[in-house]
């Protein structure tokens, strides 16, 4: 039976909405005429504005799973390969679909992203499935953060429009007075229930470089020496999410939700493996609680020079336009590495969205809570 016509169109409030709405279209589009995924080009959304973030429950996905993960990883299908990328770090999947996963097979794959920080899979039609489904895979795994400033995809503005293109350098401008491109972050720390499962799926990459790295924050905190440990077991640090939305005012960007700023645990404890993790980075850490600036601006410095040069927990992944990962961002922090050159048409332009889901509010050693 077709639909009717009250089902194909808009309704009036709908129509309304859209017409108020102001999108900033940051890309070039004639640029674009050919390319196949122009509906996913990074817009902003000038007009919508969010209240602060409410506490809500969380469970974790993966505290449903068999630890065994039979119905992910012993399926005796030769088409599927399972591989480790480093000892610590990293798994990668070929010949199994995250569009046909079940229920059983997703809550089996947050328990594995939990475990290997990242899980990388290879041939997958993700990118075309539609926004609805991508939308309806995310949500699986917790509830859809929208970023308080960052470009989005039209009609989704839950999706965290990644771009760097000739059209659009601001990525790479807002890194011109380093000496490198590479920061390490865990996405948006400073939400007082920061994220869990993070997403990222390349619609176009470069014919080289681009590539993402993830240092495990598991192995770097068993690296620390015991009394290194003890010490930061019992502070908390700051997670502040001001300077994002002042530099995104500076440079005329638009903030739909007012900047928090959130005093977690540095180690926490994930909730479905039990094992500890730093829980700093240098992407939005600004100080340790209770400390000294001097103090704290010491053992931060060494924990940041940890975190990005221990090349021995980490892996470094290279992309192709048919792969997504998905990492814990409880347990790992991780750069993009910009290294091509976007003025150079050979080496092409590298654009894709992030799906990221909030998780529960830290919870560090001895039940030392995440405060705000």
């Amino acid at each position: 039976m077709a639909p009717s016509i009250a089902d194909v169109l808009p309704s009036r409030d709908e129509l309304k909405e859209k017409a108020e709405q102001k999108l900033n279209r940051a890309y070039d589009a004639a640029q674009h005429a050919s390319y196949k995924y122009t509906s996913y080009l990074p817009v902003y959304d000038e007009t919508t504005t969010f209240p602060p973030t409410e506490p809500f429950e969380f469970v974790d996905r993966g505290l449903q799973a068999d630890k065994a993960k039979p119905h992910l990883l012993e399926l005796n299908d030769p088409n599927v390969k399972v591989t480790k990328l480093t000892p610590r770090v990293g798994t990668e999947i070929t010949g199994l679909q995250l569009s046909e996963l079940t229920d059983e097979q997703k809550n089996e794959l947050a328990l594995l992203i939990a475990e290997r920080g990242v899980v990388m899979f290879r041939g997958q039609n993700f990118k075309n499935i539609g926004v609805e489904k991508q939308k309806e895979f995310g949500r699986y795994f917790g509830r859809l953060h929208v970023h308080p400033v960052g470009a989005h995809v039209e009609g989704a503005i839950e999706f965290h429009n990644i771009y760097l293109g000739s059209d659009n350098l601001y990525r790479n401008q807002r890194q011109s007075d380093k000496l490198t491109t590479t920061g390490y972050h865990s996405d948006v720390s400073y939400e007082h229930q920061p994220p869990g499962i993070t997403l990222l799926t390349l619609l176009a990459v470069p014919s080289t470089g681009g590539d993402t790295a993830w240092t495990s924050q598991v192995a770097a905190y068993e690296r620390l020496s015991e009394p290194i440990k003890t010490l930061l077991e019992g502070l908390r640090a700051e997670h502040s999410g001001f300077p994002q939305a002042e530099n995104a005012h500076r440079d005329g960007h638009f903030v739909r939700r007012e900047p928090v700023r959130s005093f977690h645990p540095i180690v926490r404890v994930h909730p479905v493996t039990g094992e500890k993790a730093l829980f700093v980075n240098p992407g939005f850490t600004k100080k340790i609680v209770g400390l000294k600036r001097e103090e704290s601006d010491a053992i931060l410095k060494l924990l940041f020079k940890h975190i990005s040069q221990s090349a021995d927990v980490q892996v470094r992944v290279q992309w192709d336009d048919e792969t997504v990962s998905l990492w814990d961002n409880r347990v790992t922090a991780h750069t993009a590495i910009s290294d091509y050159d976007v003025h150079n048409p050979e080496e092409g332009l590298r654009h894709g969205f992030r799906i990221t889901t909030l998780g529960e509010r830290p919870l560090g050693v001895n039940g030392l809570e995440t405060t705000w």
